[in-house]
């Protein structure tokens, strides 16, 4: 019986971490209008909050490595995308799997959702300010990466460009697409959690 229960935890586990993984590499696209074309709108975490959700903390951190893992073998940056991308999906689910774990109602949903959101956000900032573009001006130059923002800010320069990168465009950014996230994550968890309740594994 114990075995079969740990057999049906971890196949949970790997249908959420194939499905994150799948969005991490589409669909993926840019908003180059609103912001900067290397920051792609993609839902991995969104399968990693729901597996928080439906199978506890651990569960989710499993989750978010297990994509990071598969990710860095296609990785175009030297693996710092996707270390930050690790530290921001195990920031967020972590923060709304032990809300919702302490609190298993509607309110605890929501206020996991919530706080998960800001802690993705305030976690993005500090990564792309202390690690991603760091690692951009020294791979690409500092020339190049501001050309990338000409269009959004026209009056960005060398003294102002930092604020308006992380308040202008990493905040908003990931602000929204949590957001998004979340508000999935709200519609379609009750059915999800149904599904994920019955064992997998008989």
């Amino acid at each position: 019986m114990q075995k079969r229960k740990i057999l049906d935890y971890i196949t949970k586990i790997a249908i959420f971490s194939a499905l994150s993984t799948i969005f991490y590499f589409f669909p993926k696209f840019p908003l180059p209008f609103l912001f900067p074309a290397f920051l792609d709108v993609q839902f991995s975490n969104l399968p990693a909050i729901l597996g928080g959700f439906a199978l506890g903390p651990v569960g989710g951190v499993a989750i978010v490595v297990i994509r990071t893992l598969i990710k860095l073998p296609f990785s175009s940056t030297a693996y710092v995308g996707e270390f930050g991308d690790l530290l921001i999906g195990l920031a967020s689910v972590l923060t709304s799997s032990l809300i919702y774990k302490h609190c298993k109602t509607k309110k605890g949903g929501i206020l996991g959702l919530i706080f998960g959101s800001i802690v993705w956000t305030v976690v993005a900032m500090i990564v792309n300010y202390t690690l991603l573009m760091p690692f951009y001006m020294k791979a690409f130059g500092f020339e190049a990466v501001l050309g990338m923002f000409e269009n959004i800010f026209p009056n960005i320069n060398e003294s102002n460009f930092m604020v308006l990168y992380i308040f202008g465009s990493i905040l908003p950014f990931n602000l929204f697409l949590s957001t998004i996230v979340s508000l999935i994550t709200f519609l379609v968890y009750k059915r999800v959690s149904a599904l994920f309740k019955k064992e997998i594994i008989h």
